[in-house]
């Protein structure tokens, strides 16, 4: 059993927070195929952003995914804890902390992971943003700042001296961004120091992947970023498995056809027409990755501008050999 304050999750599977990926369609796939947790892009403290289209986009909720979990972005306690308020008036059920990501357009701003290296401004963020709500806060981190300072021990420390109710660490530094292998000792570290359920992250693609993520940290859980892009269904799969050793197998190429074009009409309807184009392009690439002849398909879906086309274009897909691992 996960709980996080008084939430029972249903599995111990959660989908990544992911600034243009994992927005209210996304996010109602995941959980429909069997996210536990599913938790939003990244919203701005920014009060002067509030209002702006991209904020309003991120900060819509459905009523049927929960807990309803927020992450909010900046480096001002004050700020954070007004942004935390704001969002818990507007249905927020949980409120995450972005101390992870490593965007240099985020680290400029002092916030995302480059907070890792003021330990006193964590501590100042994370008690500001904890009495300003009565909604459990959890926070997403990386194992530190550089590989010469992982420091992530000592974040943790202090996230559960605050209050905070989970931690999700990835597994690489700031300074690593995505680059090379995640590594998992700092996270059985992490895992070791504090009583907080902590949910490992960072090149979990499989199953069979998380199965050993978590045997080898004694995470509470897994949190599942860019391996999901593409396979909403793969965070169920992964909770089956961990619950049962049996991995269901992926939607056959129909059942992912069908997926694919609730999806993309889903993004229509979400964004509009123009925008929901441009933004069905990156989603339907990432479904089209597993095809031998994803290139070519890429190429000619990027052309089409109009909703229609798009969805023509996907009923009319043909099933041809997959990249069974890629489509797994």
């Amino acid at each position: 059993m996960l709980q996080i304050g008084p939430y029972i999750l249903p599995n111990r599977v959660a989908l990544a927070p992911m600034a243009g990926v994992s927005d209210l369609p996304f996010r109602k796939l995941c959980s429909e195929f069997g996210a536990g947790l599913v938790v939003s892009e990244m919203i701005s403290c920014n009060p002067r952003l509030r209002e702006s289209t991209k904020t309003l986009w991120r900060s819509q909720h459905d009523d049927e995914i929960a807990p309803r979990s927020v992450q909010i972005a900046g480096s001002d306690p004050q700020e954070m804890a007004e942004a935390a308020r704001y969002n818990v008036a507007r249905g927020a059920q949980i409120i995450d902390i972005n101390m992870g990501c490593p965007a240099k357009k985020v680290c400029r701003r002092a916030a995302g992971s480059a907070l890792l290296a003021d330990e006193a401004l964590v501590q100042s963020i994370l008690n500001a943003v904890v009495a300003a709500v009565d909604v459990p806060v959890t926070l997403k981190i990386r194992t530190g700042s550089a590989p010469a300072n992982r420091n992530g021990t000592t974040i943790a420390r202090i996230a559960e001296d605050a209050g905070v109710a989970a931690l999700a660490v990835h597994g690489r530094t700031r300074a690593c961004a995505f680059n090379g292998q995640a590594e998992y000792d700092t996270i059985a570290a992490i895992v070791a120091s504090v009583g907080i359920p902590v949910f490992a992250n960072g090149d979990i693609d499989s199953p069979e992947k998380a199965a050993a993520v978590i045997a080898h940290t004694g995470a509470a859980g897994v949190m599942i970023g860019r391996a999901a892009q593409g396979r909403p269904w793969l965070c169920g799969q992964i909770a089956t498995h961990l619950d049962t050793g049996v991995t269901p197998a992926a939607p056959d190429f129909h059942q992912q056809r069908d997926v694919l074009l609730r999806h993309t009409t889903q993004l229509h309807q979400f964004y509009g027409d123009f925008m929901g184009v441009r933004i069905a392009r990156k989603h339907v690439s990432w479904y089209l990755g597993a095809r031998a002849d994803a290139l070519e398909q890429r190429r000619l879906f990027n052309r089409l501008a109009h909703p229609q086309e798009q969805l023509h274009f996907i009923h009319q897909l043909s099933e041809i050999e997959f990249d069974k691992e890629l489509a797994a």
